[in-house]
């Protein structure tokens, strides 16, 4: 049997569990229950980080010992999956004995390779991501040094460490790079990292004197190892390297470590050169997704969006959430989480779609067929037509799942399910009931059915909850496997089935309340239909860009002085910089919310905000047609 061995990576645990750390997680256990249905011996693999300088402070603002912060943070992590009915295999704790006698076991080999040697280390440090920087790569802001990453002050460090020979393996990782053009993906994402190689690795501090909260440096414990290198290290620990386990031997190198963007160059730079320097194989392949907003905006306790997804869970069921993340966000970008848009792909997908072919064909053959699957007489060319299609489409449902592309696999997926609508539709077995044409209704509930059954099994990894209610319902009761999709023909004739309520329940979006947190606590808050008093309490107007720049340091932020005649002019921060360059925006007249609460972004107060219309990858802005003077009231 082939192995698949897939990683998460490991959750820091300074702060509790949210959709954005579940997201990886989740898309992890989707590709491994891909993995295990196609055959594959999966190893999944998730944990928590627990050491480093940031967790000890979190412990102590807390009044708490580290050790006892981190096992009540890291039970958070565990009960979450377990509730989102992750099927990992094993979850891993950096503060586990046995991880901290594998790092100290691959440190050690690291030293005694010649990898490993004593300096003097000065930089800039960020606390918070836990990551040193130099002078040209932190960002100036109001007169103070900030991490490029996150936005924090960054302070100046000087102390003496022990130091990896990075550099050293800058050309065997280019040679790498070069000969595996997958290792790294999405491909911009590897391009960023070829650019990085291209400049020269430089050696990286491994140790840390200025507090003790990790694990000892063998050899030397007045030194801890730095947080990094340990936790890297829990990919192998977890397999028992270094302690003789078999699982080491079997799955090992991981098929696919699960990360996101900002983590990058650990893992498909600095993780690659520790394994070459202690002589272990690569892995196969790095994917770094992008991060997840909600509602456009960063997650953040304080901005109130940093919601637990048990509550979306317990609302519309792990299902819907899962199929969302999938459908909405493409796997490798950056993406949203909305629940309003939740509630639209639940509403068109899952309830019209999916849900509602499936009710009304078993519908059918309940009343037609005395709830037993009808058995099929011959082919027409309609009929010929849709197994064909039901062929091509597991090709190329297949054929994305392999390469990742799961937001891809689920479009093709769906595209089916549009297909199979229009041959119920075209079909009209209604028709054929009512002109008691028995073999050729049988013939098209049974054929409908099937089509089903497969929607149902290449379902099954990202929804398996309600895959499985389906295939209960169509009458299937054999364990799904790979060659169920191969072959057409599963379902057996005269197998009971068992029509019930909707598969999917639709939300009313005149009554939907979303989830927010308020005071502390998860609420349901009214949203959908507004008031005429409540649009009018929203002031926009017609502004014009003066001049535009890019906001240093920030991927997406462009700042903006505008025009907005008898009101002045005011600086704007907003997320166009994937989207427009600078010297494009300069003279156009946009639309403005000129009444909102001002706020700061990368340190630029951001003083109103503009409209633009967003279609998957896609921003416009919205903009007036023809001649008008700034400041012109929308009404």
């Amino acid at each position: 049997m082939r192995k698949f061995y897939i990683t998460t990576p490991i959750y820091y645990v300074n702060a509790e569990p949210h959709i954005g750390s579940a997201y990886t997680t989740i898309i992890a256990d989707i590709i491994a229950r891909y993995k295990r249905f196609m055959g594959y011996d999966v190893f999944f693999l998730t944990g928590t980080d627990e050491h480093g300088l940031k967790i000890l402070q979190a412990a102590q603002a807390k009044g708490k010992k580290p050790k006892e912060f981190c096992d009540e943070l890291a039970q958070k992590f565990k009960d979450l999956w377990k509730d989102l009915k992750i099927t990992n295999d094993y979850f891993i704790r950096t503060t586990d004995p046995e991880h901290e006698e594998t790092v100290k076991f691959f440190v050690q080999k690291m030293k005694e390779n010649g990898d490993v040697y004593k300096g003097t280390y000065s930089a800039w440090y960020c606390v918070h991501c836990e990551t040193y920087y130099d002078d040209e790569e932190v960002v100036e802001k109001d007169g103070k040094k900030v991490c490029p990453v996150c936005g924090r002050e960054v302070k100046w460090v000087e102390e003496e460490n022990y130091f990896f020979r990075l550099s050293k393996y800058n050309d065997a990782l280019k040679r790498h790079f070069e000969e595996n053009p997958d290792f790294v993906e999405p491909d911009f994402r590897r391009n960023e990292m070829l650019k990085i190689l291209e400049k020269g690795l430089k050696d990286i501090s491994i140790t840390r004197t200025t507090f003790k909260w990790g694990i000892p440096f063998p050899g030397d414990e007045d030194h801890v190892i730095y947080v990094w290198v340990d936790a890297l290290i829990n990919y192998v620990s977890a397999l028992g390297y270094g302690r003789g386990d078999e699982k080491f031997k079997k799955y090992w190198p991981a098929d696919l470590h699960l990360i996101g963007k900002e983590i990058n160059r650990f893992h498909s730079l600095i993780w690659p050169a520790m394994l070459m320097s202690v002589g272990l194989p690569l892995p196969e392949k790095v994917f770094a997704h992008g991060w997840l907003t909600v509602n456009g905006q960063k997650i953040s306790k304080s901005l109130g969006n940093a919601i637990d997804p048990r509550e979306f869970v317990k609302k519309y069921s792990n299902d819907v959430v899962r199929y969302y993340l999938v459908r909405d966000i493409v796997f490798g970008k950056d993406g949203d989480f909305s629940e309003e848009k939740l509630v639209r792909r639940l509403n068109s997908d899952l309830a019209n779609d999916y849900g509602n072919l499936l009710h009304r064909t078993l519908a059918m053959v309940k009343k037609h067929f005395d709830s037993k699957v009808p058995r099929p007489y011959e082919n027409e060319e309609i009929d010929r037509a849709l197994i064909e299609e039901t062929n091509k489409t597991v090709k190329k449902f297949v054929k994305l799942m392999d390469n990742y592309k799961l937001t891809e696999a689920l479009d093709v997926l769906w595209n089916y399910i549009a297909y199979l609508n229009t041959y119920f539709d075209r079909t009209r077995p209604w028709i054929l009931a009512k002109e008691e044409n028995k073999e050729r209704l049988a013939t098209v509930l049974y054929n409908t059915m099937e089509g089903i059954l497969k929607v149902a099994l290449m379902a099954l990894p990202v929804m398996p909850d309600s895959s499985e209610e389906v295939l209960k319902r169509l009458g299937f009761d054999e364990k799904p496997t790979f060659g169920h999709l191969e072959k057409w023909g599963i379902l057996r004739a005269g197998a009971q089935i068992s029509h019930g309520k909707p598969l999917f329940e639709k939300i009313d979006l005149s009554k939907f309340k979303k989830v927010v947190e308020v005071n502390k606590e998860m609420k349901e808050v009214e949203t959908g239909v507004i008031t005429i008093d409540d649009f009018a309490k929203v002031d926009l107007r017609v502004a014009k860009i003066l001049n535009a720049e890019r906001v240093e340091g920030s991927e997406k932020l462009i700042r903006m002085d505008i025009d907005l005649g008898e009101l002045g002019k005011r600086q704007l921060v907003g997320g166009l910089a994937k989207h427009y360059k600078p010297e494009e925006l300069v003279g156009r007249l946009i639309v403005v919310v000129v009444n909102l609460k001002p706020r700061k972004l990368f340190g630029f107060e951001s003083r109103g905000m503009l409209l633009a219309a967003k279609y998957g990858d896609k921003l416009k802005l919205i903009t007036v047609e023809g001649e008008i003077e700034p400041g012109a009231k929308i009404s």
